[in-house]
């Protein structure tokens, strides 16, 4: 059976790395039953929309969700941030924002928790608009909520060189802090086999320009994480090459491109399909189609061999799958 699988091009260069991603994920032979959805900054502009209720519990039905970028300059700040990817990833509960860096000097995980923290929404305006106006921003962490995420983390590394680095700022944020760390050794308890680090995560900025195959996974809060995601594109090939997940184990997901809409390159053929590519490879892991997506990453190896224009580069890729199969 295909699996079902919402598509949500988005604006700018969005729609074109998706359907070079759809080509990819074809070629590997995996059958996607697709429905395509109209979101971003264009329909928002159009008509107001950016995610109803109805259209998030028809998702709920979904295998997985791929997604293209969002945005446009002509939108205010937050309303499609807010409003559509924050929206997609509390309603859906997609706790685990989960983006791996592969560069031939390291390759390590970054475990950032999705729903929490920051990113929460908690906070107010006191006298807004006077000259004694007061702006609070909260943290929510719930030991809930850093648990699994800790424990997801515990759980891939020992797929892999087990070791896990806890990254966060606990001598200055003592009670988020604390529990993060208290949350953190209580489940390193149940790994005897994984060793563990912390660095504050002004060191693990350092680490990652210097030395990042220190690391092999890492797990931190929403805020550090979509900060340190972005330095870790940069330091493995840049941010264009980077994919990501939003999971909820066992439940519909989500798969995007880090990389924005970058309306100014629309329709030139310079978009780099790559990290939309990687990340239908991580959508079809979600999916149980292991094989093909081991195949999809084998065929993205020496991205920087990969030239030409955006269908050019998809070609390429799905011309190295079939050499695969020679």
């Amino acid at each position: 059976m295909a699996h079902r699988v919402g598509v949500i091009g988005g604006d700018g260069i969005g729609p074109e790395v998706v359907a070079e991603g759809l080509k990819v994920v074809a070629s590997a032979g995996v059958a996607l039953d697709t429905t395509h959805y109209d979101l971003g900054g264009s329909r928002y502009l159009r008509d107001g929309t950016v995610l109803d209720d109805a259209t998030v519990e028809e998702w709920r039905g979904l295998d997985a969700l791929y997604m293209g970028a969002v945005g446009t300059p002509e939108v205010p700040p937050g309303v499609i941030e807010r409003g559509l990817l924050l929206k997609m990833r509390f309603e859906l509960d997609l706790y685990i924002n989960l983006r791996p860096f592969t560069a031939p000097a390291h390759d390590f995980v970054v475990i950032r928790e999705n729903t929490e923290g920051t990113y929460a929404g908690e906070g107010g305006f006191l006298r807004r608009g006077t000259p004694f106006e007061i702006a609070t921003q909260g943290s929510v962490n719930t030991r809930h909520g850093v648990e699994r995420a800790v424990r997801y983390a515990f759980d891939l590394a020992m797929t892999r060189r087990k070791h896990v680095t806890l990254v966060h700022k606990t001598n200055v944020l003592t009670f988020a802090g604390d529990l993060w760390e208290r949350a953190f050794n209580d489940v390193a308890a149940r790994y005897p086999e994984v060793s563990t680090a912390y660095n504050h995560v002004d060191a693990a900025c350092i680490y990652f320009v210097e030395d990042p195959a220190r690391y092999d996974v890492i797990v931190t809060d929403n805020l550090f994480g979509d900060i340190l995601t972005d330095l870790g594109g940069a330091v493995s090939g840049g941010i264009g090459l980077a994919p990501t997940a939003n999971l909820h184990p066992g439940q519909v997901s989500m798969f995007e491109p880090v990389h924005g809409s970058a309306p100014d390159i629309v329709g030139t053929g310079r978009a780099n399909p790559v990290a939309a590519v990687l990340s239908g490879a991580m959508m079809l892991d979600h999916l149980g189609e292991t094989g093909a997506a081991e195949r999809i990453r084998k065929a993205c190896d020496r991205p920087e061999s990969l030239a030409g224009t955006t269908g050019e580069i998809g070609d390429a890729i799905v011309a190295r799958l079939a050499d695969q199969q020679v």
